[in-house]
């Protein structure tokens, strides 16, 4: 699937450059260097455009030049064919090209704005209401930080304070925490970052499809094996198909990633997971991809948490995954019979360095439940290590 977006933006971009390189053959300043020679003309249009290119693959990388380049045909299109609507109607042409001109204008400020929205990070905000008597819970939520794409492992750091100023009883990691380019300095720092944590209930964190690194150890000089025991280091609770029970009034349910399944090697179900929870207390799934829904409202818990989409990530694509089926839901919150669903966004990026469709975020729950009686609710210390105490665990 991969391939076949990555051949067909390949492909859309040199068929792009070709229209753009005629476009660009009609300013007047290139008309008037080559003197109506047409072929010169494009020539020197190709070579703007191959200008430009670079110059966006110098500072953001090959698929951000692809995708600038996209952009700008599409809008260009646009323009274009604005522009002819209104050289028919007023019954005359344009004394200048004006459509390129606006073409460009648009794009730039467009693409600005996407830079903008995925390299900044916001809060989102969530209700999550049960009539079971579990009290209430604030969980901060984040997925897809990639670290050492938007921001390196001591640029982390920032976000990680915001995320404390929310005063978390628990905070959760739903995969993607590292990429395969992210080098072994950055991951060391954005573990040391998650250290500082101060909460309830402790930091959990769930694999995603990226985390382990699809190349090898080799390739960025770490191995899984490796993240779990820098994250294990400074208070991480990992969770591969594993169950923590907190406060004996909230579930943690950590899978393993469904990239397991595709390489071969099984994970838990859902039903595996959930066959011996008592119903009265609060379920909560970490899972990467929002992939399992059927299973995961038929298993009876109450809030699943993923992230991997990326929001869509650009318009008008942003529910691709939902129309090929590789994704039951794309962005936000939905609830199926009994169970909730969040997606979120995430807090980085990968290599695509623009959101146009969505932006950065990280999450913040409030499950608001029926009072607690005093024989249910023991005290919890605050402290920076998660004290729940695994009930059950599937390798």
């Amino acid at each position: 699937m991969w391939a076949l977006i990555f051949g067909g933006l390949i492909l859309g971009s040199v068929l792009g450059i070709l229209y753009l390189a005629s476009r660009f053959a009609k300013f007047r300043l290139i008309q008037k260097a080559v003197r109506g020679k047409k072929i010169l003309g494009f020539l020197l249009g190709l070579v703007v455009v191959a200008v430009i290119a670079f110059a966006v693959r110098a500072v953001l990388g090959t698929i951000n030049a692809e995708i600038a380049i996209l952009h700008l045909v599409v809008f260009w299109l646009l323009c274009d064919g604005i522009s002819k609507i209104a050289e028919k109607k007023r019954g005359e042409k344009f004394s200048g090209y004006y459509a390129g001109g606006i073409a460009i204008g648009i794009t730039a400020v467009y693409l600005a704005c996407g830079w903008y929205l995925a390299n900044n990070v916001w809060r989102k905000p969530y209700t999550v209401e049960t009539d079971k008597p579990v009290g209430t819970l604030r969980i901060v939520q984040f997925a897809d930080s990639h670290v050492g794409n938007t921001f390196s492992g001591e640029g982390f750091a920032r976000w990680v304070e915001d995320m404390q100023a929310e005063n978390p009883d628990i905070v959760v990691i739903t995969g993607d925490y590292v990429d395969d380019d992210t080098s072994k300095e950055d991951m060391i720092a954005a573990c040391q970052a998650l250290g500082t944590l101060t909460t309830t209930y402790g930091v959990y964190y769930a694999f995603g499809n990226h985390d382990k690194g699809y190349y090898g150890p080799a390739y960025r000089g770490y191995s899984g094996t490796d993240l779990i025991a820098e994250l294990e280091k400074n208070n991480v609770v990992v969770l591969q198909d594993e169950i923590v029970l907190l406060d004996n009034r909230f579930y943690l349910i950590g899978r393993q990633d469904r990239s397991e399944e595709q390489m071969g090697r099984p994970r838990a179900t859902m039903e595996e997971l959930t066959k011996e929870l008592e119903p009265d207390k609060f379920s909560i799934v970490l899972d990467h991809q929002p992939h399992d829904y059927d299973a995961q409202e038929a298993s009876g818990v109450d809030l699943v948490l993923s992230g991997h989409t990326h929001g869509g990530q650009l318009i008008p694509f942003n529910r691709m995954g939902e129309w090929l089926g590789l994704d039951d839901k794309s962005y936000g919150m939905e609830k199926r019979g009994n169970t909730s669903f969040i997606v979120t966004s995430g807090i980085s990026d990968w290599a695509i360095q623009f959101k146009t469709g969505c932006r950065s975020e990280y999450v913040v729950i409030d499950i608001q439940g029926a009072e607690v009686t005093l024989a249910s609710a023991p005290e919890a210390e605050r402290i920076k290590v998660g004290v729940g105490t695994v009930k059950t665990s599937f390798k």
